[in-house]
């Protein structure tokens, strides 16, 4: 089967997860938008549609919001600007933020104050007390949400983890004087497209249980391939990927040492390895999404 052939299987397949903590969440939000001022919706800067919840609007109602490219340290940053000029063109409000160094999250505040102006001089014009800025944030799982909630307090308020489903409930967390944030678990939706869910397979967004670890690090070797094949040199010490991508998997075995008793390559281990080095961060200036595909 070729990669038109794969490409087509992916567009058609579709899988099915969905826990119930994520349609509970989904239900507590429409409850509670009422008391919501202004949404921060946080997607992976690596992979900016697929990330995206598809639904949001739904549940969220007509409430302003930010799209907040997060993990941008992590990105291919001249292909995820694509992605906010393309969420600009449709009229998002987009934010690029990372994880790592000097994070300044000054533009976001500043943000949110011009997009509430409105509703304060309305506040205002009404004889009501100023009270703080209530906003919500959402996203799928691991985007980056939880660090981004410690960025914006200044202080650890929130369980980080490097997978998926941390965060259980919706909890309301001080920022600051102005702002209180209501925290969410992270969301999906019911049905995933298949090369959505091996993005978010890939970037930790949903267990790596739910799809075959094979087919997984498969995804990245081949999308190293296509897109970055500096990575697939620097990395692994490999030009081209062979036909038979068992055989790739063996040379990274041989080189890095996965091996089991005897010298035979120990395949899980690889997997393991491949899979590992992006979800750890390893295997930087990638982004998997591509503006070209959805244009």
């Amino acid at each position: 089967m070729n990669n038109q052939d794969n490409e087509k299987v992916f567009q058609k397949s579709q899988i099915n997860w969905y826990p119930g903590h994520m349609a509970k969440a989904k239900r507590l939000i429409s409850e509670n938008i009422g008391l919501i001022d202004i949404v921060y919706e946080v997607v992976d800067a690596r992979m900016p549609v697929s990330s995206k919840i598809t639904d949001i609007d739904e549940y969220t109602k007509n409430k302003p919001k930010i799209l907040i490219m997060n993990k941008a340290d992590l990105c291919d940053l001249e292909e995820t600007k694509k992605w906010q000029k393309y969420y600009e063109k449709k009229g998002y409000k987009v934010l690029l933020t990372a994880l790592e160094g000097n994070v300044n999250l000054k533009p976001l505040l500043e943000l949110t104050n011009e997009l509430l102006k409105p509703l304060d001089e309305k506040r205002n014009l009404q004889g009501l007390k100023k009270r703080k800025n209530r906003a919500l944030i959402i996203g799928a799982p691991n985007v980056g949400k939880s660090t981004l909630i410690n960025r914006l307090s200044g202080k650890k308020v929130t369980q980080i983890g490097n997978k998926p489903g941390v965060t259980k409930g919706l909890n309301w967390i001080r920022i600051n004087d102005r702002i209180e944030l209501l925290d969410t678990p992270g969301i999906l939706w019911p049905k995933l497209e298949q090369k959505n869910a091996l993005n978010l397979a890939t970037f930790s967004a949903i267990r790596e249980e739910i799809l075959p670890k094979f087919e997984i690090a498969s995804y990245i070797l081949e999308t190293l391939e296509k897109y970055y094949r500096n990575i697939l040199k620097e990395r692994y010490d490999i030009e081209n990927l062979d036909e038979d991508i068992v055989e790739t998997m063996e040379k990274i075995g041989k080189k890095r040492g996965c091996l089991i008793k005897g010298g035979e390559i120990d395949y899980d281990k690889v997997m393991d390895l491949i899979i590992g080095d992006v979800k750890n961060g390893y295997i930087k200036g990638i982004t998997f999404d591509r503006v070209d595909e959805y244009e």
